[in-house]
């Protein structure tokens, strides 16, 4: 792959710089920066090479159209803050605002165009409509820098067509990530133990197949548990369920005993009389969530204390651990201990520990655990999923 060591000189060079600034807004308020930071090497490194360093990323889904809630200004007002110099803004991606900033960037400077996303072309299902869109990124630039982690497993204009109308190169965020995965997947120090949590086992199919012959424990929770549950019998009310996997999640559980697996799933389950932070809630044996004070309207929303102290356990005693998705509905107190004993479990592992992204970062963030208790939080969910599934990743291959 190329990376930065590849780069040639680049003083006075318009570098466009594809990093994924996807943060949390709370109106314009940025709730996580941990992308931003995440991004600041590879930055600093072209600007001690004096480059101009011209930054392009998306911010949410606003569908091919402007939008302004999803507005990358304030990301470059934070991203100022951070590197302790001005980063200019410009008001669109390709259009004049672009071309004028670009125009007027001195060298050792950077700047921030708006979303990328409120171009069609970015996303378009269609090979001529985003190949268009990144000839007119490509006459922005004279080299690209790939850093965006969080997008390579997709087959955008700023991800792939890009890459392959100018000289492309890895920065040093996806160099990061990709060499703390294949640690995961090659010849991992063991024990070796995968946490999966979030809402679907739909989401997470992939993954387990493909990690199963690999691991030494697989520990699950969030609300994926619940079709677990129900594929070894358990009534579990009106808990989040998937009744199409069961079979698939049977299979899985049968796979695991012939490998010699360990699945650990909850003994114990936090039921909620209704989705809210306010709702009354118990705690009951897994297998018994229906015989709740809540009956068959009863919904489980976190794994109970003991299983959490239980999964912990593993967690401790294992040299290799990679965590996706939250244990329970961590945003509301009633329903975070699950997630917190979890990430607490983690920051005590001798070896290598890996919080895979999205909904995980941000829970643990929210929990206030910092960066540094971990040997590494994933800028991309999705994207490293998709990396230890095996499946090709089109922002890395264009860069081969």
């Amino acid at each position: 792959m190329r990376t930065l060591k590849d780069l040639p000189d680049i003083a006075g060079q318009r570098v466009i710089l594809r990093c994924d600034l996807n943060v949390p807004l709370d109106g314009s308020r940025i709730a996580d920066d941990g992308r931003i930071i995440a991004s600041v090497p590879t930055i600093k490194e072209l600007l001690a090479r004096d480059a101009k360093v011209i930054i392009v990323s998306h911010l949410g889904r606003p569908d091919g159209e402007v939008n302004l809630k999803y507005s990358l200004e304030p990301v470059a007002k934070r991203l100022g803050e951070v590197l302790g110099q001005e980063v200019a803004f410009a008001t669109d991606t390709v259009g004049q605002s672009a071309k004028d900033a670009v125009a007027a960037l001195p060298s050792g400077n950077v700047l921030v165009l708006e979303n990328l996303r409120f171009n069609a072309g970015e996303t378009a299902k269609s090979d001529d409509e985003r190949q268009a869109f990144a000839k007119q990124l490509a006459e922005l630039g004279d080299s690209v820098v790939s850093d965006g982690f969080g997008v390579v497993h997709r087959k955008q204009a700023s991800v792939y067509d890009l890459e392959k109308l100018l000289p492309s190169y890895a920065g040093l965020l996806i160099e990061r990530e990709l060499g703390v995965l294949e640690g995961l997947t090659t010849n991992p120090a063991r024990p070796y133990t995968v946490i999966l949590g979030g809402s679907k086992v739909s989401d997470k199919l992939g993954v387990i197949d493909h990690l199963l012959p690999n691991v030494d424990s697989l520990l699950v929770g969030g609300g994926m548990v619940f079709t677990f549950l129900a594929a070894l019998g358990h009534k579990v009310g009106s808990s989040l369920l998937e009744t199409d996997q069961i079979e698939t999640v049977r299979g899985y559980l049968a796979k695991a005993e012939e490998l010699g697996v360990k699945v650990v799933l909850p003994t114990d389950i936090v039921v909620a009389s209704k989705f809210g932070a306010d709702a009354d809630h118990v705690v009951t044996a897994a297998d018994a969530i229906e015989e709740s004070a809540f009956g068959a309207t009863g919904l489980g929303l976190d794994i109970g204390p003991e299983s959490a102290k239980a999964f912990a356990e593993v967690i401790k005693s294992s040299q290799t651990v990679f965590w996706n998705g939250p244990m329970g509905v961590f945003e509301y107190e009633n329903f975070a201990n699950g997630t917190r004993v979890v990430a607490e479990a983690l920051t005590q592992v001798q070896g290598l520990s890996v919080v895979g992204g999205g909904d995980s970062a941000a829970a643990v963030r929210a929990l206030g655990f910092e960066d540094n208790m971990f040997s590494h939080i994933s800028t991309g969910g999705g994207a490293s999923l998709e990396f230890l599934e095996g499946k090709a990743m089109p922002g890395l291959e264009v860069l081969r």
